[in-house]
């Protein structure tokens, strides 16, 4: 049975549950099975020997998911190009395609996690009441190690970006 976290974090106000344990800085990086463009498979190997800025949003298509996937696709240009940004969603990859067509986001990587939820349940992410992503961001260095982690408390609030943009400089 997998871990549950009752209230670790909250959306409009509301506690939620997350799936899955929590990953802290320090820790490997768990694996994992996804699906990315054309539902051709994605995993943390496809991204072996680069700095991982690895976003989760509840959808593409939400005012602060959107804001926020547009501002980590105008601060890659801005990072070292060792350094790769993945937006994982329960969005399916045909959406997350319309979608960075619409928004100019060319930058960033979009995943899927709708096919068998398997990141949800690793990093957990994955909130029970509602079946989508909470919104974190983990960095994640060259040897697949975690060097930051944030859950964001509130899932319609931002992100810290200054403190995951200067992990990842950091780390490469």
């Amino acid at each position: 049975m997998a871990e549950e976290r009752k209230g670790a974090v909250t959306m409009g106000g509301n506690p939620v549950t997350l799936m899955g344990p929590e990953i802290k800085a320090g820790q490997k990086a768990p694996d994992f099975s996804a699906v990315g463009k054309g539902l051709a498979p994605v995993s943390l190997d496809k991204f072996k020997g680069k700095v991982k800025i690895i976003t989760t949003v509840p959808s593409l298509d939400t005012p602060v998911c959107d804001a926020e996937t547009r501002r980590f696709n105008e601060e890659a240009s801005k990072l070292p190009g060792d350094v790769q940004i993945l937006s994982v969603s329960m969005d399916l990859p045909f959406a997350q395609a319309r979608w960075c067509g619409a928004a100019g986001v060319d930058k960033v990587t979009t995943i899927s996690d709708f096919k068998d939820r398997d990141f949800g349940h690793k990093y957990g992410t994955l909130m029970k009441e509602n079946g989508l992503l909470c919104r974190a961001v983990f960095v994640v260095d060259k040897g697949d190690n975690v060097v930051y982690s944030e859950y964001v408390k509130e899932i319609r609030e931002h992100p810290n970006y200054e403190a995951a943009l200067s992990a990842a400089k950091k780390a490469a």
